[in-house]
């Protein structure tokens, strides 16, 4: 998967995105999601979902995929997503 134009959404609490996160990645917590629905839909593609373990991006994904939104990928951990774009 090429990631250098995707856009990486980390869904975990501000709290967790503060300690740690992608360089230039968008945090919108899982629980926000459905109330930025409309600005996620107006993002570009490919969208790249992670958070701590995997968990919560995978439930995100699911949403946006039942929502119309279909170039997104669960990039679990944001260590890998993060890992994997600096490589």
């Amino acid at each position: 998967m090429d990631l250098t134009n995707a856009v990486v959404i980390d869904v975990r609490t501000v709290e967790e995105f503060q300690m740690g996160n992608v360089p230039g990645s968008i945090n919108i917590p899982l629980d926000s999601i459905p109330e930025r629905l409309r600005e996620i839909k107006e993002m570009r593609t490919p969208l790249v979902l992670c958070c701590a373990s995997g968990v919560r991006s995978n439930a995100a994904c699911g949403y946006l995929q039942k929502n119309g939104i279909s170039d997104l990928y669960d990039g679990g951990p944001w260590t890998v997503v993060n890992a994997h774009l600096n490589n």
